[in-house]
């Protein structure tokens, strides 16, 4: 199986699509207070979720109400037409929620990495064709995140999307979870008809951040928005700071730019005067990086010619650092250069290794891509 587009889920569901709804499910009232003020005040929304049952990072804390939920958000699609989600872990989730006739299912970022989990998962769910939605794993492993996909997939699923809700990261960020886009959008081009999912909510970690991530969401050409909406977020049980009001979603709707997903016949002809453009300073960049790697196997030659060894780590520092100032100048951030010079670094060392190899055995060294 492959992914299908929401046009082909049978669910009259459309991009973008809005998803909403409180962390956790914490009572019968909450749960259908924030239903029915969503509806109200945010008519974009086309489905409600509410966690059931919530994995804590350590135990003590809320963990959800568990199969009661599931009675709650039958009662949100019976009163206000909302399609209904929660999160599931194991074969025992799938039994209850589909039992219970919830209409959309998520795995969540704890369960995604864990291939025992989501094979179960995918084994519990195997002729069934309920839409399916994958988040990211924590650590931003592209593999593990397509690898979950690819589960569902294998036990005939079509209607699986992913959400992306940012990884964990080192370094210092004003997010609770690093956005990292260029995950997401190396998974869009992995599979075009994949339909994507921002949650901005996970990503910012608090209300204040989440306009302009959810923009962004859609300015990437994201098919929809997952956003943590409580009627009193400051007194949630879980992920309080990272939820809105009903009306604050309302209004954070009705702010943002809905991007259309291609140029009109009247853009496309300058769109692609831009792309043309994109595609020739590409084919710059790819023959220049090809002169440099030359440039490094000389370079090559002559420390093995000379006993000097490869890997130089204060020539490399000082490269770095003049990387850092130049991209700084030219509007690149710091992490799109470390990226993008720790990639040629690695390969002018491989290169410079093969050349050595080559030499010491007297022949050619087959590359390494092509094995």
């Amino acid at each position: 199986m492959k992914p299908v587009p929401f046009a082909r889920w049978g669910l009259g569901l459309e991009r973008p699509l809005v998803i909403a709804g409180p962390c956790s499910a914490e009572s019968r009232d909450q749960v259908l207070d924030t239903a029915r003020a969503i509806v109200q005040r945010a008519p974009q929304v086309r489905v409600f979720r509410a966690g059931a049952w919530k994995p804590r990072t350590r135990p003590g804390g809320f963990e959800g109400v568990g199969d009661d939920a599931l009675a709650w958000l039958a009662e949100v699609k019976a009163q206000t037409g909302l399609l209904t989600m929660t999160e599931v872990a194991t074969p025992a989730h799938v039994e209850a929620a589909l039992l219970a006739g919830v209409d959309m299912l998520w795995i969540g970022a704890r369960t995604t990495p864990n291939p025992f989990s989501v094979q179960a998962i995918a084994d519990a769910l195997r002729g069934t064709d309920i839409p399916v939605f994958v988040k990211n794993p924590l650590n931003p492993d592209l593999q593990l995140w397509v690898g979950a996909m690819e589960r569902l997939f294998d036990a005939g699923l079509g209607r699986v999307a992913a959400v992306h809700r940012g990884f964990h990261w080192y370094e210092r960020s004003p997010y609770r979870n690093h956005p990292m886009w260029e995950i997401p959008v190396r998974l869009k081009a992995t599979f075009p008809e994949l339909e994507l999912i921002g949650d901005p909510s996970h990503i910012a970690g608090e209300r204040t951040l989440l306009p302009g991530l959810a923009q962004q969401a859609l300015d990437l050409n994201f098919s929809g928005l997952m956003i943590e909406t409580h009627r009193a977020p400051d007194e949630a049980r879980s992920d309080a700071a990272q939820q809105v009001t009903p009306e604050a979603l309302g209004r954070l709707l009705g702010e943002l730019a809905w991007r259309s997903a291609s140029a009109g016949p009247g853009l496309r002809d300058e769109l692609q005067e831009h792309r043309n453009l994109i595609d020739r300073l590409d084919e710059e960049i790819i023959r220049k990086l090809g002169t440099r790697m030359e440039v490094a196997e000389r370079i090559g030659l002559f420390k093995q010619a000379h006993n000097i060894a490869i890997l130089q780590p204060e020539r490399w520092r000082r490269i770095m650092d003049a990387a850092h100032v130049l991209g700084r100048e030219q509007g690149l951030s710091r992490h799109f250069v470390q990226a993008l010079m720790d990639a040629v670094h690695d390969e002018s060392i491989r290169r410079q290794t093969q050349v050595w190899e080559r030499n010491r055995e007297g022949g050619p060294v087959p590359d390494e891509g092509k094995k």
